[in-house]
């Protein structure tokens, strides 16, 4: 007879613990009529320079890549962005040397410094990309390369005991070199954005510039541009991950006049008029590579490094790490499979 009375008590209690549906914040108003000036300096804005003092010690990591056909001068592009010898030419084949059957992946690191700012500089390049008779597919080991990274960085930030810090080797930037035939993209070119521009910041370069008079620059630029377009693909700065009005704004700038950058890379230096440049000397004058009159290459370094480098971290680990994270633990109930190696981890944590 008890029952009836017992059950309605633990419906109530039950009916108490469940929650209401969260409603949106309410974005609060502006109070009226405090005056919001301050009567003395707090000292707020430090934060900016304490920021500051921690990343100068720490230094950050920053991983770029370079997909291209060889001969587009993809090391000598690396080299005249960082202004040393980051990316090694992979310097002809012997004779005995055969060509890789396959694309092999090789990882550089370096430290730069500048200012007192450290930069772990790693240069991803990729050998053999393109250079087959038959290029099925070449893009697979890229991918399983930058899906690697992703996996690294999740098995570590899942680990009971994880690091303050995780090394980032995740590839933030690729490079796409873009060979200049005036014509229009290879199905390579669209086979190898279509896929990995789902997983990988891609900034399309044409390469070696300097082959083609400026109205072939010009309209090769406009038709890859259109082709990119009637092909879906995205490539960065990608349009949904604007923030604000003055980011689009900027980004289309970016994205509808400088995209795909029209480049020359060179590690030489020339007198010209009594300055040095970095150049290339032809038999009728010096190319000089960071003079926007010549070529978009000072374009190009000031958008990978003095404005959307710090941009182009956030957006791999806000937007394709995470891509990767979500589809990885949703594949596994929650969480990535125990191998042998993290059951170890996990033991020698417990």
């Amino acid at each position: 007879p008890h029952a009836g009375p017992v059950d309605s008590k633990n419906e109530a209690a039950m009916s108490e613990l469940v929650p209401e549906p969260r409603q949106k914040p309410v974005v609060p108003m502006k109070p009226m009529g405090i005056n919001t000036s301050l009567l003395g300096y707090i000292g707020i804005d430090t934060i900016i320079e304490q920021m500051r003092k921690k990343t100068m010690k720490t230094g950050f990591d920053f991983n770029i890549m370079v997909v291209g056909q060889s001969g587009l001068g993809k090391s000598t592009l690396v080299n005249t962005l960082f202004k040393s010898q980051v990316s090694r030419k992979s310097s002809g084949w012997n004779r005995e040397e055969k060509i890789p059957k396959t694309v092999e992946i090789k990882a550089i690191g370096h430290v730069i410094e500048e200012g007192g700012v450290k930069m772990k500089l790693t240069v991803i390049d990729t050998p053999g990309f393109g250079d087959q008779i038959n290029n099925e597919n070449c893009w697979e080991p890229i991918e399983k390369y930058i899906n690697e990274q992703y996996e690294k960085f999740l098995k570590e930030e899942v680990n009971i005991a994880r690091k303050k810090r995780i090394p980032d080797t995740r590839v933030h930037c690729c490079l796409y070199f873009i060979s200049p035939t005036g014509h229009s993209l290879r199905p390579l070119d669209l086979e190898f954005m279509k896929h990995l521009s789902k997983v990988v910041n891609i900034i399309p370069v044409i390469a070696k510039a300097d082959t083609m008079t400026l109205e072939e620059k010009t309209e090769f630029k406009q038709r890859v541009r259109k082709e990119l377009e009637v092909n879906g693909i995205e490539f960065y700065p990608q349009k949904e991950f604007d923030e604000d009005l003055e980011d689009k704004t900027e980004n289309d700038k970016i994205r509808q006049e400088s995209m795909p950058f029209a480049v020359v890379g060179s590690d030489k230096e020339y007198q010209v008029n009594g300055k040095r440049v970095l150049g290339r000397k032809t038999p009728w004058g010096i190319i000089e590579v960071e003079n926007l009159n010549h070529c978009e290459f000072a374009l190009l370094r000031d958008f990978v490094i003095r404005t959307h480098l710090q941009d182009l971290k956030e957006v791999t680990h806000n937007i394709h790490y995470e891509t990767y994270r979500a589809k990885r633990l949703n594949d596994n109930g929650g969480l990535p499979p125990m191998t042998a190696e993290t059951e170890e981890n996990h033991e020698s944590n417990l």
